[in-house]
């Protein structure tokens, strides 16, 4: 099957250069070079201080046809950029704090194979700080900078130390705050009180609504005039002449169909381990050519299945080391349906109505917008 006419290549300009070109905009400098490279064509204009926001799960898409519910966001010139492949919070979070994409992190999914053959959840990750370092070693760019404690990423107190966050943000300064009202507070306190020069706040409650009740449902809008609310109120605490920096790191379709790996022979024969998630999946299996075939025949012009060899193309550059955690086969979905594997996937990601991860439009592009306030 060729490549999908209406699937979005991760393009430069996008999530990857948000981070560092906000840190470029700051004044603040690695402790040797510069981060241009890193900012990847992403200008900001400089300031004493910049804030990004990023809410997770707001694509495009859904800002667009649902932006009666963004009376802020919607008055700023938002541009349409895209985010990495797989358009997944692990991949795209890392590839916003390192400027690195998912085949130089490996955080190439919800799951990935590990080199022992083991399924890992790199959202949940439960091997500790030290392990994560070791997987994905690419040095955020907190970690590289000068002075690291004039960056300041508000998090909740269990999100210290986690997984995602050492492979993403480690090098940083911690601040403690639960809510998303507390995580403004806490950005316009460190910018206000001269304790940082670039605030970072993250939002992850439409992405969780979306995964439960779907992006079209009046919970999921709910949950977004909440957010515009606050970032409105952000936007009039932070201090004069603030760079605010508002983007998202994937967006979102809902399920229409499922297709079990578990119970369906065709899919199941010849694959011993499905990673990534239900609309990109790593097939690993020692038959590529007939897996490809098998699933090729059974899901039709509902998605794009390519060996390993045929879709590197799309996470490049990737590193030596991670070549043999892309699929033997990979899957990425059409359309709006799903393959799910009750074998090892659980009940409850089984059943979210709001899915992302693949090459869609409504998944790729996301908002990028800036306003000095």
């Amino acid at each position: 099957m060729s490549f999908p006419p209406e699937f979005v290549r991760p393009q430069a300009g996008g999530l990857r250069g948000v981070l560092a070109a906000s840190m470029i905009a700051a004044g603040l400098e690695p402790r040797d070079g510069t981060f241009a490279d890193d900012a990847e064509g992403l200008a900001f204009p400089k300031a004493r201080r910049v804030c990004v926001v990023l809410v997770d799960g707001l694509g495009w898409t859904q800002l667009r046809e649902r932006s009666g519910h963004f009376p802020f966001l919607r008055k700023l010139s938002a541009e349409r950029v895209t985010t990495v492949a797989p358009s997944t919070t692990a991949a795209a979070m890392t590839a916003f704090g390192t400027s690195r994409g998912p085949g130089e992190t490996g955080m190439l999914g919800y799951t990935v194979r590990s080199p022992q053959g083991e399924l890992v959840n790199l959202i949940r990750w439960d091997q500790g700080p030290e392990a994560m370092a070791q997987w994905q070693s690419v040095p955020p760019l907190a970690e590289r900078l000068a002075r690291p404690e004039r960056f300041a990423v508000t998090q909740p107190a269990r999100f210290a130390g986690s997984g995602l966050t050492v492979a993403a943000f480690r090098g940083s300064r911690a601040v403690e705050a639960e809510d998303l009202a507390d995580r403004v507070d806490a950005a316009v306190f460190a910018l206000r009180s001269g304790a940082a020069d670039l605030a970072y706040v993250y939002w992850g409650e439409v992405d969780h609504v979306g995964h439960d009740r779907g992006w079209q449902s009046y919970e999921w809008g709910e949950e977004a005039s909440r957010t515009d609310s606050e970032i409105a109120r952000l936007a009039r605490e932070l201090p004069s002449s603030t760079l605010l920096v508002i983007t998202s790191d994937h967006g979102m379709v809902d399920v229409a169909q499922k297709s079990d790996v578990a119970t369906t022979p065709a899919l199941r024969e010849g694959v011993d381990l499905v990673a990534g998630e239900p609309r990109a999946s790593h097939l690993f299996t020692s038959d590529p050519a007939g897996v490809t075939a098998r699933w090729r025949d059974f899901l039709g012009e509902s998605a794009w299945i390519a060996t390993r060899e045929e879709a590197i193309h799309i996470f490049e550059p990737v590193s030596e080391r991670f070549h043999p955690v892309i699929g033997d086969v990979v899957a990425f979905m059409r359309g709006r349906d799903v393959v799910v594997d009750s074998q090892t996937q659980t009940p409850g990601s089984i059943a979210l109505i709001g899915v992302h991860g693949s090459l869609t439009p409504e998944e790729m592009y996301i908002p990028l917008a800036l306003e000095v306030v």
